[in-house]
């Protein structure tokens, strides 16, 4: 039988809102996987923290989105960072210098992500209070 009518992934012959469904539900499926990280429970922490304080600090609807979306795009970068360290540890668990630079390289897109969303509120911050 041709792999084409029997896909090995089933998701790629759904359409429309069968599509839509179940790529829903795979995705509560990441999200759980997600919160399975110290890590990204923490960052959710300062989320219901920081979100709604950016409704506060933001003195334009600019202001308030660009302090949503920092917080946000530290949450992505952990999932993303999550799967990569998922994808290395299937491959096997001995240490390897190309898995080492994988796992490392992905650390780093989190600090990045951090230092912006520090430097983006710090910068809010300043100009709410000091300014």
């Amino acid at each position: 039988m041709s792999t084409v009518n029997n896909p090995v992934n089933p998701q790629k012959s759904r359409r429309g809102l069968d599509r839509i469904w179940h790529a829903t539900l795979i995705s509560l499926d990441g999200f759980r996987a997600g919160w399975g990280e110290a890590a990204f429970r923490q960052e959710v922490l300062c989320a219901t923290v920081m979100l709604p304080a950016a409704f506060w600090i933001g003195r334009t609807w600019v202001e308030t989105a660009l302090l949503a979306a920092v917080v946000v795009l530290v949450m992505i970068v952990e999932l993303l960072n999550t799967g990569i360290e998922a994808a290395i540890d299937r491959v096997g668990p001995e240490w390897h210098s190309f898995s080492k630079n994988a796992k490392d390289v992905g650390s780093a897109a989190v600090l990045l992500s951090i230092i912006l969303c520090c430097g983006v509120w710090f910068a809010a911050l300043w100009h709410r209070f000091a300014g």
